[in-house]
């Protein structure tokens, strides 16, 4: 009687064991039945927003003269800009006033070379002078003027303005609204891709079981900038491309 029993407990175990496999094999099978499929937007823009960095130079044997002529070409400066329709303030629709043109602090250096004597041995360091710097920042919405000012920089050195400027950098101020835009196209595009693959199997597509988005990328219109995988912002090119994905995992039904 014993003996019965213990086979009919062991009976059972096994059936109950079979049954729960069977389970988490069916299971398992299901939580795989699933289409992944990466969707792209993508969309050109132009930049909205420019901004021109220089420095005015001037080296002097003295502080004060030095200090003099520096105001003298910051004002040459000032009215190079302004004589081609930059304004240095400008208000915004909301009245809130903003500075374009902004100056900031001077910089002195004490400039020195080294002094060797007769048997070419270090003897020293001799001044030559002081080298006053003062950099200044040109950040406006009228990216067409203030790139054609960029260009005329000769202008101000032809009437003595020792000035080191850069390439200017090309920004947008909508950013925000090109990545909701793309993230809904790239989602969109994958949504087709995935309904493309379902119906080419005979099944259709679910819910979404998981979605990752890839990160955001700009990199110059028409140029061969590669992607980084941090992502990519290009301020050099005034024309942009900007770039996202979407990988999405959709349930089959």
């Amino acid at each position: 009687m014993k003996q019965n029993l213990k086979y009919a407990i062991i009976a059972v175990a096994i059936v109950v064991s079979a049954w729960l496999l069977g389970r988490a094999y069916t299971y398992k099978y299901r939580s795989q039945d699933t289409i992944v499929v990466t969707g792209l937007g993508e969309t050109e823009f132009a930049s909205d927003l420019i901004v021109w960095n220089g420095e005015i130079v001037v080296e002097t044997q003295d502080v004060a003269s030095g200090y003099a002529q520096l105001e003298r070409n910051k004002q040459k400066v000032l009215e190079f800009i302004t004589s081609r329709g930059v304004a240095v303030e400008q208000i915004t629709p909301s009245g809130v006033t903003v500075k374009q043109v902004v100056f900031k602090f001077v910089n002195v250096y004490k400039q020195t070379e080294p002094v060797y004597n007769a048997n070419g041995n270090y003897a020293g360091q001799r001044f030559t002078g002081y080298r006053l710097s003062q950099s200044f920042s040109v950040e406006s919405k009228d990216v067409d003027k203030v790139e054609n000012i960029s260009r005329e920089i000769s202008a101000l050195i032809a009437q003595g303005v020792s000035i080191e400027a850069y390439s200017p950098s090309y920004y947008y101020t909508k950013l925000d609204d090109v990545k909701l835009s793309l993230i809904e196209q790239a989602s969109a595009d994958a949504r087709m891709r995935a309904e493309k693959i379902a119906d080419n199997a005979g099944t259709s597509i679910g819910r979404v079981a998981s979605a990752k988005m890839g990160v955001f990328q700009i990199t110059g219109a028409n140029s061969n900038e590669e992607f980084s995988a941090g992502g990519s912002f290009n301020t050099s090119s005034r024309q942009k491309k900007a770039r996202i994905t979407m990988r999405i995992e959709y349930r089959v039904k």
